[in-house]
């Protein structure tokens, strides 16, 4: 039988990774299409500091996103003092710390579908008169939907199994902030390996379903473009 504590904590798992794959949709796909597209000279600082989370360690992020919401600095003090919110030890501080560790995970797909598109739609769409939200929308997006899934795909996965960033803004609260992979841990910890086990092969069955999905999907479109 599975106790309610290991349910809520699958569902909070869930839960973050839900929201934050829904927030870095919506924002990723502007985002990336600036990123494809702009002529902007020192856009590559922008795509350093947004692939940054791939290669920092990331107890570093957390630890520096943990320091900036703390109600000590001035950052998170604006935001208790001001708008009532605290993001340190909270489920919406490692919302907004997940969000950020995920954005390459979304970005980088979008923006590489993007790029790899003939420009040759867009000027073309121009052309017909149709504005630049319309042609993101009805005419490139449609053509990059393998990168579309493969962006939600792996930041879903990739947020379903954080760790490091999650145990250093969020702590580890019941029914708050502690997800399965800090589960985990937390059972380890207490040489209680059997439910460790349960939370460890869950998420191995939804990250190789995941994965699964996106090869698939990939074969599929593969298979009927070159028919």
């Amino acid at each position: 039988m599975l106790d309610q504590d290991f349910i809520y904590t699958l569902l909070l798992t869930g839960k973050l990774a839900l929201i934050t794959t829904t927030i870095l949709i919506f924002t990723g796909v502007p985002i990336a299409y600036w990123l494809a597209y702009s002529k902007f000279k020192l856009k590559f600082i922008v795509e350093t500091l947004i692939c940054m989370p791939m290669v920092l360690p990331p107890t570093v992020m957390g630890y520096y996103l943990l320091v900036a919401f703390s109600p000590e600095n001035a950052f998170g003090n604006v935001l208790q003092e001001f708008f009532d919110v605290r993001l340190a030890f909270s489920f919406n501080g490692i919302v907004v710390a997940s969000i950020i560790a995920n954005l390459p995970f979304m970005i980088q797909p979008l923006q590489n579908g993007f790029s790899a598109l003939n420009d040759d739609l867009r000027q073309i769409s121009y052309t017909m008169g149709k504005s630049k939200i319309t042609t993101l929308f009805k005419v490139l997006i449609p053509n990059v939907k393998t990168s579309v899934i493969t962006g939600i795909a792996l930041t879903f996965a990739h947020c379903i199994g954080e760790f490091g960033i999650v145990i250093m803004v969020g702590g580890n609260i019941p029914k708050e902030t502690r997800i399965a992979s800090v589960a985990i841990y937390d059972q380890v910890q207490a040489l209680n390996f059997e439910v460790a086990n349960r939370y460890a092969f869950i998420l191995f069955i939804v990250s190789f379903l995941i994965l699964l999905l996106i090869y698939g999907i990939n074969r599929k479109i593969n298979f009927t473009t070159f028919r």
